[in-house]
């Protein structure tokens, strides 16, 4: 995958949007940095992780009641700390931070939990294009410029993950030809959720999903690569 940004955005959904908001930057540390109205209901405050954006997407209708995602936890790199510390948002987003380096994490990581890590090895490495990182740890992972994918094998994974639903929801990749990418990831064995879409004249987007379901955006956003044709 040729990546237009070196660092993967996270996306999470709630209906909670005061406790989550002063949870992620109060207590969390995250700071905001700009509102995006996506749509008629939904609104996306965006926050800087490091460089990745943490997409807060608030939605006013309620969502579903689904299980959680396979995306687990995000661990965020933060000079001066000397233990890892764990937290968990008001709707049970998980985050840790980290001294720098710990678990090969230097900016962002994401945790993922998989049913299959020899069927995630090959989506990431075929559909997605992204080197192995080497690791310690019983589970595989995967880097992706500056950010690392964190792959556990995991009997609760998710058969069928859903969108829709608090939490953690999806992540996303810029890349310069969104088209080009999609293809090559539907070629490869990847599932397609949203066929490639222009959002106005902000970006154009698509989203793919992996062997359990969890939701992939792709994103060619004019801002970073200048162009949406």
């Amino acid at each position: 995958m040729d990546l237009a940004k070196p660092r993967i955005d996270v996306g999470l959904a709630t209906n909670a949007l005061e406790p989550v908001l002063s949870f992620w930057q109060v207590e969390a540390g995250i700071p905001f940095d700009h509102l995006l109205k996506i749509r008629r209901g939904q609104d996306q405050h965006r926050h800087d992780a490091n460089g990745s954006v943490l997409k807060i997407n608030h939605h006013a209708d309620l969502l579903p009641d689904t299980p959680p995602s396979g995306y687990r936890e995000l661990i965020v790199a933060r000079p001066g700390l000397t233990l890892e510390r764990r937290l968990t948002d008001p709707d049970g987003a998980r985050l840790v931070l980290v001294p720098p380096g710990m678990a090969g994490v230097s900016q962002i990581g994401v945790r993922m939990a998989v049913r299959s890590l020899e069927a995630h090895r090959a989506f990431y490495r075929d559909a997605l294009g992204l080197p192995e990182e080497p690791t310690n740890a019983a589970g595989v992972a995967f880097r992706a410029g500056q950010s690392l994918i964190l792959l556990d094998e995991a009997r609760d994974a998710p058969v069928d993950a859903q969108m829709a639903g608090r939490g953690w929801r999806y992540i996303t990749f810029q890349v310069f030809k969104v088209d080009e990418e999609h293809a090559r990831v539907l070629v490869a064995g990847g599932r397609e959720a949203v066929a490639p879409v222009t959002l106005g004249v902000t970006a154009r987007i698509s989203m793919v999903r992996d062997p359990d379901g969890n939701w992939i955006e792709l994103s060619q956003r004019a801002s970073i690569v200048g162009s949406l044709t």
